[in-house]
């Protein structure tokens, strides 16, 4: 099964070299020490949980990607993994214990007026190597950017940032909600090190723009739109249509994710890794 899902990503050499017998103890040794995997966080905090979702309900690519080739460490959705000093999960002070990791996904926006939220995401920038902001919510802020208080069930709740606003992120993985796919080829390509393929998640970490009026301000005002119509793909919402060559955005049914922009060929263009990618 692992096999498979690493030829589905691409990593037929690699599916195949694992496929071979092992000559001898000493290269088993050899292959585990170099194999040592990846501990993961993840934290929700801020957002509808649609990118949990985006892991659970597709289990069949995901699976043993996360069984066989990392470590869940830390959670609150994927594993009861709390802590590991046996303290009560209800217990506020668990998150003292948080082990280190190697990558963290946060979910969702971080709001200021909750300070268990906050506690929480500080003390993973603390314990984690990579922290990854995981969908629009926790990227830019999504629509929690707008909401302003006064909702139930916390009307007191009025201040929602992205977490970049908050800690440092060092990568993000925008969307609403994020591909499975991409989630596999991220891990994989941490697990491999290629941190070339991880470049443009790099470079998304310190873009914020997430609505349409974004992406008519600095492309389409510019005269950087090509009228390729990408951003009209991408959008999730069916926000975009292209009228004469050029987006025309629906501010109804924007839902401020910010993919159009970060989707958008002009906004960001790494033709390095695209034509690598596409073996030009």
């Amino acid at each position: 099964m692992l096999a498979r899902i690493k030829r589905f990503l691409g990593l037929e050499a690699e599916a195949k070299k694992e496929a071979k017998p092992k000559k001898d103890k000493s290269s088993q040794q050899e292959v585990g020490k170099v194999a040592e995997k990846p501990k993961i966080g993840y934290i929700h905090l801020s957002g509808c949980t649609g990118d949990a979702i985006s892991l659970t309900e597709n289990y069949d690519i995901l699976a043993d990607l996360l069984t066989d080739m990392v470590d869940i460490v830390y959670g609150q959705t994927l594993a009861d993994v709390w802590h590991d000093d046996g303290v009560n999960q209800n217990n506020p002070d668990m998150i003292e214990d948080m082990p280190e990791m190697d990558l963290a996904l946060v979910e969702g926006s971080v709001c200021l007026q909750d300070e268990h939220s906050m506690h929480e995401l500080k003390k993973l920038r603390e314990k984690a190597k990579l922290v990854c902001a995981y969908g629009s919510c926790a990227a830019n802020g999504c629509f929690t950017r707008y909401c302003r208080g006064g909702q139930q069930a916390q009307p007191k709740h009025e201040a929602f940032l992205p977490i970049g606003d908050v800690v440092q992120v060092d990568l993000a993985i925008p969307g609403c909600p994020v591909s499975p796919e991409i989630i596999a080829k991220a891990v994989v390509a941490l697990i491999n090190g290629d941190m070339d393929y991880l470049q443009p998640m790099l470079d998304m970490a310190g873009c914020t723009y997430n609505c349409g009026c974004d992406l008519q301000k600095n492309i389409v005002n510019r005269s950087l739109c090509t009228g390729c119509g990408t951003c009209s793909m991408a959008c999730q919402t069916r926000a975009i249509d292209m009228i004469e060559g050029r987006p025309e955005i629906n501010n109804d049914r924007c839902i401020k994710c910010g993919i159009c922009y970060t989707h958008c060929p002009r906004s960001w263009f790494p033709s390095e890794q695209i034509n690598k990618d596409l073996g030009l």
